[in-house]
């Protein structure tokens, strides 16, 4: 019995979760949404290598705010992880405070689908803000941040989803009624359809008609006009010569013409001599025109002077 005490306690020793001869440092991670999964016992790990793992979790509630944490312990191996890059050597105690300054975080995330089973994974984000919680833990927080699968949850969770149903619904009943309105509206709609089609085929067929003719005269038209055009070139051809003979007899009449008024302007210039002898001739005239009007007037007055003539 001693002997079998003692393998058994050699083999909890060996294959069980026990660090008999290496230090461990505690640590505590505070969540406050649900950690489904997680038990006592399950990996931490940073990047996917195991540092460690959990030690126990409790539920801690604030009956003055009314909120609920949930603190789990971890132990973990700093046997495990090497520091390089410090004075003293190669292997350092870890500085909890300067690595969560630094964005050292903790997230949960699921070590497996078919089980549920969750972990703890350590990463840097130093975009995310530390959030720490003194009055929950007195051990070594390290601040958490929202897994990927937490922040979807998170985001499905915001969604309005009664509003997207019953905005799905009224849809749904908006195409019903569509439909319905369709089923009533599109038979006379093909019929009305069909006979414009019909109308519409005869109009383009008598259009077609129509253009053939237009086609056809306008055709007719312009073999005429050529035929015009050819004859007027061949007219106008053939009376060249007397149109030529025409404007030749009309610049000779012109310069006769001008010929003319060159003569009648001589004749009717101030200092033309035949304008001169015409004036003169017109004096006598005037003259030997007043002295037959006192011809007349003695005359008329003694007849006799036309046989005894005048005395001196």
């Amino acid at each position: 019995m001693f002997g079998g005490f003692l393998l058994a306690l050699l083999a909890i020793i060996l294959f069980g979760n026990f660090r008999l001869f290496s230090s461990t440092t505690r640590v505590a991670v505070v969540f406050q949404g649900s950690i489904s999964g997680l038990s006592a016992g399950a990996p931490v790990t940073f990047r996917g290598v195991r540092i460690g793992n959990v030690q126990s979790t409790v539920l801690q509630f604030d009956a003055q705010t009314r909120t609920a944490y949930i603190p789990v312990t971890m132990q973990l191996e700093p046997d495990r992880i090497r520091v390089t890059g410090q004075k003293g050597g190669s292997r350092t105690a870890l500085n909890l405070s300067e690595l969560v300054a630094q964005g050292l975080r903790a997230e949960l995330i699921t070590q497996s689908f078919v089980t549920g089973q969750t972990e703890i994974n350590l990463d840097f984000y130093p975009s995310t803000p530390a959030t720490l919680h003194p009055g929950v833990t007195d051990l070594p927080e390290i601040p958490t941040r929202l897994s990927t699968v937490q922040r979807v949850q998170e985001e499905l969770s915001q969604l309005p989803l009664r509003e997207l149903v019953n905005n799905a619904d009224e849809t749904l009943q908006s195409l019903r009624h569509l439909s319905d309105r369709l089923d009533q509206e599109l038979p006379p709609l093909v019929a009305n359809l069909k006979v414009t089609a019909q109308e519409s085929t005869r109009t383009v067929e008598t259009a077609a008609g129509a253009i053939t003719d237009l086609q056809r005269r306008v055709n007719d038209t312009l073999t005429r006009t050529t035929q015009l055009i050819t004859t007027g070139n061949r007219q106008i051809n053939e009376r060249s010569a007397d149109l030529h003979a025409l404007l030749v007899s009309s610049a000779r009449a012109a310069r006769q013409a001008s010929e003319t008024l060159n003569d009648v302007r001589s004749l009717t210039s101030s200092r033309s001599e035949t304008r001169a002898n015409l004036e003169s001739a017109l004096r006598d005239l005037a003259a030997t025109a007043a002295s037959l009007r006192g011809l007349a007037s003695d005359v008329e007055r003694n007849p006799q002077l036309l046989l005894t003539g005048r005395r001196p």
